[in-house]
C-alpha cells in the first residue's frame, strides 16, 4: 500500500475529479445522474499494514512512497482510524526497549472497528516463544486490544483473532464478526453509506435475491430486510464461518449461506447441477428477482455475466471502474442502468467503488 497524501483542504477538489473521471468513462452508457458518498477527510481507514524499520537503537513506521525500496518513516498517520492512531505509536515506544518483543519484528498490523475494537498483529522473521507470550501478554490490558504472534508456520493467539464490528444500517445496529487477514471494507463509515444505498436501490425489486461473492455476509444481512429469501454464495471457508455467525448473532432467519462457486449455484438453479449442499432449501420454490454481485477487481468473466443477465435487476458493487465499465458493455445490452453511486473509500488515491442497479429491458 502506497503512503497517501492526507490533505483535507484538498479533499473535495480531489472527489470531484474522481467523479468527472468517472462520467467521462462512462459517457457511453445512458448514465442516470450520479450519486456521490463521500468520505471522512481523517482518520477513515479502519485496517492498515505498517513495516518496522529497525535503526541503531531506534524502531519505527514506514511505508513505501512510489516503490518499495524507499521506505518513509512514519511519526503520524492521518489515514487511519482514530483508534489505531492512538496507539500505533505509544505501542512501538513499550516495543522498542524491549529485546524479546523487537528482536525481529518486521511489520505490525492493526484491524479496528467503528465500535472500538482493535486487534494487533505483530509479525516476526524468528520464532516465538514462552519468553515472548510472557512479555506481550500485558500489553493487551495496557492498551485494551487483542493480540497475535505470527512466524513462518507459527500463529499464537492471546484470546482471539477477530474483532465484532457495530454498522448502524438505517437505524439498525448489526454486529459482523471481522477475522484476520479476512476481507472486510477498509473504510467503515463508507461501508454503512454503501449497504444503505444497496437497500435504497433494491427496495422494491421483491421475490427473491441470489447473492455471489458474499463474504461474511456485509452486504446479505441488511439487504435480506427487502426480499422474501435471499441464497447467497461464498467459496472462503473463514468467510462462510464468519457469515454463519454473523446470521445468527443477528437473529436473521430467511438467508441461507452456501459454501460453493457462484457457477455451481448457477447451474443447480438452471437444473442442470445436483449437490447435497442444497437438498432440503427448497430451491425450486425461490422466484429470484435480483442478483447481487460484490466481486474482486478483475471483475465478473464473461460466464458470470451471462448469469447475472438472467434476473430481472441486477445489483453490482464494484471495486475497479475499469472491469465494471467491461461488464456493463454486456450487461446494458439487456438490462439499463437506473441507478449509478460512487463511493470514496479511497481518499486521496485514484480508486473509486462504484454501485450500479439494473433492470431488464
Amino acid at each position: 500500500m502506497a503512503l497517501p497524501r492526507v490533505e483535507p483542504e484538498k479533499y473535495n477538489a480531489l472527489l470531484a475529479e474522481k467523479q468527472a473521471r468517472i462520467e467521462a468513462q462512462f459517457a457511453e452508457f445512458d448514465l442516470p445522474d450520479i450519486e456521490v458518498f463521500t468520505s471522512q477527510p481523517e482518520h477513515y481507514r479502519l485496517r492498515a499494514e505498517f513495516r518496522t524499520w529497525h535503526d541503531g537503537d531506534d524502531l519505527y513506521y514506514v511505508m513505501f512512497d512510489g516503490d518499495k525500496r524507499t521506505p518513509v518513516r512514519l511519526d503520524s498517520c492521518p489515514m487511519v482510524s482514530e483508534r489505531i492512531h492512538d496507539m500505533m505509536f505509544k505501542l512501538l515506544d513499550v516495543i522498542r526497549p524491549d529485546p524479546v518483543l523487537r528482536f525481529k519484528l518486521f511489520q505490525i498490523d492493526f484491524l479496528s472497528t467503528l465500535s472500538g475494537e482493535l486487534l494487533v498483529s505483530l509479525l516476526y522473521h524468528r520464532q516465538l516463544d514462552d519468553e515472548w507470550v510472557e512479555r506481550v501478554k500485558p500489553l493487551r490490558e495496557q492498551f485494551n486490544i487483542d493480540i497475535i504472534g505470527r512466524a513462518r508456520k507459527q500463529k499464537i493467539l492471546l484470546e482471539r483473532d477477530y474483532v465484532v464490528e457495530t454498522l448502524n444500517i438505517k437505524g439498525r445496529p448489526y454486529r459482523y464478526k471481522q477475522v484476520e487477514n479476512g476481507f472486510t471494507q477498509p473504510n467503515g463509515h463508507v461501508c454503512e453509506k454503501m449497504i444503505e444505498w444497496a437497500i435504497d436501490a433494491s427496495a422494491h425489486a421483491g421475490g427473491d435475491l441470489v447473492e455471489f461473492y458474499c463474504g461474511n455476509g456485509n452486504f446479505t444481512l441488511p439487504l435480506a430486510q427487502n426480499f422474501r429469501r435471499v441464497v447467497a454464495t461464498e467459496i472462503s471457508k473463514v468467510s462462510v464461518r464468519s457469515a454463519l455467525w454473523n446470521l445468527e448473532e443477528n437473529g436473521i432467519e430467511n438467508i441461507d449461506v452456501l459454501r460453493m462457486p457462484s457457477e455451481d449455484l448457477s447451474l443447480i438453479l438452471k437444473g442442470e447441477k445436483t449437490s447435497r449442499k442444497v437438498q432440503g432449501l427448497a430451491l425450486e420454490e425461490c422466484e429470484f428477482s435480483t442478483v447481487f454481485v460484490d466481486p474482486p477487481r478483475c471483475g465478473l468473466d464473461e460466464h458470470t455475466v451471462e448469469q447475472v443477465c438472467e434476473y430481472p435487476h441486477i445489483l453490482y458493487i464494484s471495486c475497479n471502474p475499469d472491469t465494471l465499465h467491461e461488464n456493463l458493455r454486456q450487461i446494458s445490452k439487456t438490462h439499463k442502468l437506473e441507478r449509478f453511486a460512487i463511493f470514496d473509500q479511497f481518499p486521496y488515491t485514484d480508486h473509486l467503488e462504484c454501485g450500479v442497479y439494473l433492470t431488464r429491458r
